[in-house]
């Protein structure tokens, strides 16, 4: 297998996201987006004493034109929306949303995040929609851990959950509507494994913590992502530390892109159309009892 090269390492500085810290490798100056991939965000939050979960998280907020999907790696995240939708999935399940042409939803901490440690932690990523979907009915797909195919590699020192995509032959419970690789990694320190990915397909690796020696590239630590050029087949790594890492693939759309706030379109003009439907309450109204 021939490796991919590196293209960049993106530093996941620590940004204020409406009062909320949350790290983001992209978008940045240098990165604005890995087609179909618009944003990374890696949160971590203590509950705090005295807060009850109903009044933390975020609040009912809309989306239209791409698919906000959250990887839950500690606590829960509870999901209401208004097509009626209410679920909570715990560590090491995946929420998959496909806004479509539109719908609003929260995203708390649950009710007993308490019982699971009281902290939350948790990856959301933007994967945009092509044109010819964005408009599509919303859809809400929540997968919890034991539903996700595990597979063991490397004497038991690697653990793979596959969300989405196929990955030695398994594939993962979440149908996307374009091509993506979604692979939820666990190492162990000194484990090594060469995972393919489609030659056309962008592709990246976020690293939670730990850290990792690319082959061909060198050292990464923990809170970096590593962007692949599209010139491999896979990409060989070798975990230095006990490590949690996502590798992210997909095919690329290569359609414009027009965005504010929420809303990801083609053109301004869509985007313009989507906020007052939007106000107009054509997105449903979310009222969290």
């Amino acid at each position: 297998m021939k490796n991919r090269t590196v293209s960049r390492l993106l530093r996941a500085d620590v940004v204020d996201m409406g009062g909320m810290p949350v790290r983001q490798p992209f978008p940045t100056q240098q990165v604005e987006q890995i087609d179909p991939f618009l944003l990374l965000h890696h949160h971590v939050h203590q509950l705090p004493e005295g807060v009850s979960p109903r009044q933390a998280g975020v609040g009912p907020h809309p989306h239209r034109g791409f698919s906000p999907v959250t990887f839950v790696y500690k606590g829960g995240v509870h999901h209401r929306d208004s097509r009626g939708n209410d679920s909570v999935v715990y560590e090491g399940g995946t929420q998959w949303m496909n806004a479509g042409r539109g719908m609003v939803h929260s995203e708390r901490p649950p009710a007993d995040i308490e019982e699971h440690g009281g902290v939350q932690e948790i990856i959301q990523l933007w994967v945009n929609l092509p044109k010819a979907h964005k408009m599509n009915q919303p859809e809400y797909i929540p997968l919890q851990a034991e539903d996700t195919p595990v597979l063991v590699l490397d004497g038991e020192r690697i653990k793979v959950r596959v969300v989405a995509g196929a990955f030695k032959e398994v594939l993962g419970p979440i149908k996307t509507p374009t091509p993506v690789l979604a692979l939820r990694i666990g190492m162990e320190a000194g484990a090594t494994y060469a995972f393919p990915i489609p030659e056309h397909y962008n592709a990246f690796l976020y690293l939670l913590d730990g850290s990792l020696q690319v082959e061909g590239y060198g050292l990464v630590d923990g809170h970096h992502l590593v962007l692949l050029n599209q010139d491999g087949e896979g990409c060989t790594v070798t975990a230095r530390a006990a490590t949690r890492l996502l590798l992210l693939a997909g095919e690329p759309l290569h359609e414009p892109v027009a965005s504010h706030g929420p809303f990801v379109m083609n053109t301004q003009t869509e985007v313009l159309q989507a906020m007052r439907d939007f106000q107009q309450g054509r997105m449903g109204i979310l009222i969290e009892d």
